[in-house]
């Protein structure tokens, strides 16, 4: 690993100055503090905000932003004023990741930096990633893939850096709870994060709320699933509360990028 940490920080120096798209995810974190640790003053994190952002991730944002010392500041994604997003084919995340990209070069060029880096790693050519096309068109280079780091790999060199978010579960936007088909509304992200948030109370990681219209599929780690048949009424009751005519639980378990599995059927 010391080779490929050697790469990435000769990597990052060559850039000269860059704005770092920050999500608050482990990557994100993982590549924000090697390029301050690289370029110092000359990185700016940025944050691009949606109503596809969870609330609590925001919060996260703000620890990383402060333990690491480095610039940071929001700018505004269009995505939601885009009808080729709001319809939900398989290539939404190809319009979101447009609109991101396209908010942080329009930063960096008001700002004067060079390069806008993503934290995609190695291990993201195996799922269907139609923003990674996005990014790529438009410049944006994801040093973490080129270093050929993979997401165990940052896991435990942000262990070892002290990131608090290190082990965090992967946390992608709400539109991935949508199937592709249904449109995106806020008060459909807003019921899957609300949901979500509520079954986190049971100590639980690895959850989402597929949103079926009326139905809410959840998704967890089969060792969880007694936790969700111990407490079904409870669960039951309050995602009825939340807006969901009938609660489900999938009984394959949590797989990410689950609804992009209509694609792989054909």
């Amino acid at each position: 690993m010391n080779n490929k940490l050697y790469k990435l920080h000769s990597l990052l120096k060559s850039y000269k100055s860059a704005v770092v798209a920050f999500s608050g995810g482990v990557d994100s974190s993982f590549l924000l503090k090697a390029a301050y640790d690289a370029l110092g003053d000359k990185v700016m994190a940025v944050t691009a905000v949606s109503p596809s952002v969870q609330p609590k991730d925001l919060e996260l944002i703000k620890e990383i932003i402060a333990l690491i010392g480095v610039k940071h500041t929001f700018v505004k994604s269009e995505e939601f004023n885009d009808p080729r997003y709001l319809q939900n084919d398989p290539q939404r995340c190809y319009f979101c990741k447009t609109h991101i990209g396209t908010a942080l070069i329009t930063y960096a060029s008001e700002n004067g930096y060079a390069f806008i880096l993503d934290g995609n790693n190695a291990d993201d050519t195996s799922d269907y990633r139609p923003g990674m096309k996005a990014a790529e068109e438009l410049g944006i280079k994801s040093p973490l893939k080129e270093a050929g780091f993979t997401k165990e790999e940052i896991r435990q060199l942000s262990k070892e850096y002290g990131l608090p978010n290190w082990d965090r579960p992967a946390s992608p936007c709400l539109s991935s709870r949508i199937p592709y088909g249904t449109p995106i509304k806020i008060e459909s992200l807003n019921k899957v994060d609300a949901a979500e948030e509520y079954l986190k109370t049971f100590g639980m990681k690895n959850i989402r709320v597929r949103f079926h219209n009326d139905v809410a599929r959840i998704e967890v780690e089969p060792s969880d699933f007694n936790t969700i048949l111990e407490n079904n009424m409870a669960i039951n009751a309050t995602l009825k509360q939340i807006g969901f005519r009938y609660v489900a639980m999938d009984i394959i378990g949590f797989r990410s990028g689950s609804l992009n599995e209509v694609l792989n059927n054909g």
